[in-house]
């Protein structure tokens, strides 16, 4: 995908991520394919259960960049067509997305392969750290 031809747009903030909007930006006549991940909060992690939310804090500079960067990898790895990223900042409750991507591409295999990979780029490279809250306590998640 040439990143100056297709569309990819990449936000990070507080407001709720609406999923429909999403998948019809990456929608394109000639996409055969789109997949939409979300990264919803859970009642539990692996080290607790009883969560009751989650709160993000972005390096606000660096964040969109560097997943700005990510995409544009993927795209020089797969024939993707579109791809949208958002990631919430802030507080996130019980059953809320705090991450989405939607990636479109003339085959699936590609755009499950891009969707894939953004996902796992993003948790390992973008700027992002995740405190665990439940009764009585919360901490910084491992990792984060």
């Amino acid at each position: 995908m040439d990143a100056a031809r297709q569309p990819i747009r990449v936000l990070v903030g507080p407001d709720p991520i609406d999923t429909s909007s999403l998948v019809n930006e990456v929608g394109r006549p000639d996409s055969g394919a789109t997949v939409l991940f979300l990264g919803t909060v859970r009642d539990h992690s692996s080290a607790r259960s009883g969560v009751t939310h989650l709160e993000y804090e972005v390096y606000a500079e660096l964040v969109e960049p560097k997943i700005r960067e990510i995409v544009e990898d993927a795209a020089a790895r797969w024939s993707i067509l579109g791809a949208a990223v958002e990631h919430r900042s802030g507080t996130v409750s019980l059953g809320e997305a705090s991450v989405a991507v939607a990636v479109s591409s003339a085959h699936r295999d590609d755009a499950f392969a891009a969707a894939r990979f953004i996902i796992d780029e993003l948790k390992t490279r973008a700027p992002i750290w995740k405190k665990e809250h439940w009764p009585g306590g919360s901490e910084w998640s491992a990792g984060s």
